[in-house]
């Protein structure tokens, strides 16, 4: 393998290769990407090259420079000398940037690695936009008026209403006929013609071309008619007559775009048996998920939920950092839930996911009185509880066996547990294809 080789092998390694999407989401540091911007770690390899000691510029043997002789003795290693600068190897960790991508791509990314494809669905009408002008209007400026229409209908008219004049002129000359008889023989020949027209003519028909046809019949022998098309390519088009009923002017189709809106509330136990990690478990669960559902809809909202035995609402930079010393009522946070999403979010016009996360831990009787009823009165497309229990479950973690028992089967409810970093892939993989799933 020659050096260019090497050079692309170890730019691809270097500069190509970011953390794997899943290792980022159980292990990486995901306190270092925004709502909007996720930061993935690219791990940095130096490229190799040659470099001379300047301790051995003389060359082996020269005895230059107090380099020594073949055969002379050396002296114990100095600072500096063998593989790391301060003597330690591998007390340093490598150099690290960032591969940077939008929600979307996270989502798209995320999709490929689980084998998902969640198609949201648009519920609110946000916007009417213009789209190309193909509407037509009686009114409007001057500027938008469609000519080729007014010309058309115009056009129309004169070929639905033009005749013959010179030989309806003839007609008024048959022998004892008046007005009348002649504008009935113009209806019989379906010639369009007024009797106001007919009497005009009659009477301007000089006295001695009077009877120079003994009948109708004779003078249509004897005269040829023409059509409109012949007498427009003899004469040419002089006039088109326009009315202004005719008008029309072009307007813009008016599109409604459906923006496909979601919700997301997250409720967190922050009550004191929430330790560390199990707070870390729930952030690196809901984190990807609040990605994900971004990079999936065109307008995605947040409500935080924190509680104890009390719920109340939140920033997110304040949701995964809090801890309190109360006792745990998780009904309090699907109370406030539902007062939020009735209020702000009326489930005709937005997608719900209400996602809770904690220990299982619960006031005695709090789940199946009160938390499992108030789900089943939210209506959501999704409902998700993530069990966090490092340790293994406690005597008294039963809230998450008990709503699965209870609702498993409802279509739109889904528990997940987590107990390591090893299962949060698994468990959003399980709450995002019950979704994909739902018809």
């Amino acid at each position: 393998m020659g050096l260019r080789e090497d050079l692309e092998r170890f730019r691809e390694v270097g500069e190509n290769r970011r953390e794997d999407l899943k290792e980022f989401i159980s292990y990486g540091d995901l306190g270092g990407s925004g709502p909007d911007s996720i930061n993935i770690p690219i791990k940095i390899v130096d490229l190799p090259e040659f470099a001379y000691d300047r301790r051995d510029m003389g060359g082996v043997g020269q005895g230059q420079d107090g380099t020594p002789d073949v055969g002379q003795p050396v002296g114990p290693p100095q600072p500096g000398d063998g593989d790391g600068e301060d003597g330690d190897p591998g007390e340093e960790g490598a150099d690290h940037e960032y591969y940077q991508m939008d929600p979307e791509e996270f989502a798209q990314e995320l999709d490929e690695e689980l084998g998902l494809d969640l198609e949201p669905k648009g519920k609110e009408v946000v916007e009417e936009i213009e789209g190309d002008y193909t509407e037509l209007t009686r009114t409007g400026p001057n500027s938008t008026l469609d000519f080729e229409k007014l010309f058309r209908s115009g056009l129309k008219r004169k070929l639905a209403m033009d005749f013959d004049e010179d030989y309806v002129r003839e007609a008024c000359k048959v022998e004892g006929v008046t007005p009348d008889d002649v504008f009935h023989w113009a209806r019989e020949e379906n010639i369009l013609v007024s009797y106001a027209w007919i009497a005009d003519a009659f009477d301007n028909v000089p006295e001695d071309e009077r009877g120079t046809w003994a009948s109708f019949e004779e003078m249509a022998e004897n005269v040829e008619e023409t059509s409109t098309m012949q007498r427009i390519r003899r004469d040419g088009l002089r006039d088109v007559p326009f009315r202004r009923e005719d008008e029309r002017y072009r307007h813009p189709e008016i599109i409604e775009e459906k923006q496909k809106n979601v919700v997301v509330v997250n409720i967190r136990d922050v009550s004191g048996s929430m330790r560390e990690k199990k707070r870390e478990l729930v952030e690196r669960t809901f984190t990807p998920l609040d990605w994900y559902l971004t990079g999936k809809y065109d307008n995605a909202e947040f409500v935080y939920i924190a509680h104890d035995a009390e719920a109340w609402q939140v920033e997110r930079e304040e949701f995964f950092g809090i801890r309190s010393g109360g006792g745990t009522k998780i009904s309090s946070a699907y109370h406030l839930a539902k007062e939020i999403l009735e209020e702000e979010y009326p489930w005709s016009d937005w997608n719900r996911y209400v996602f809770a996360a904690g220990d299982s831990e619960n006031s005695s009787n709090d789940t199946r009185e009160n938390v499992i009823p108030l789900m089943e009165e939210i209506p959501a497309n999704l409902h998700a509880y993530v069990e966090t229990q490092p340790g293994g479950n406690a005597i008294n973690a039963t809230h998450a066996e008990e709503v699965e028992s209870t609702l498993s089967d409802t279509g739109n409810v889904v528990v997940a547990y987590v107990k390591s970093p090893d299962d949060v892939v698994d468990a959003i993989y399980k709450i995002l294809s019950t979704e994909s799933n739902d018809d």
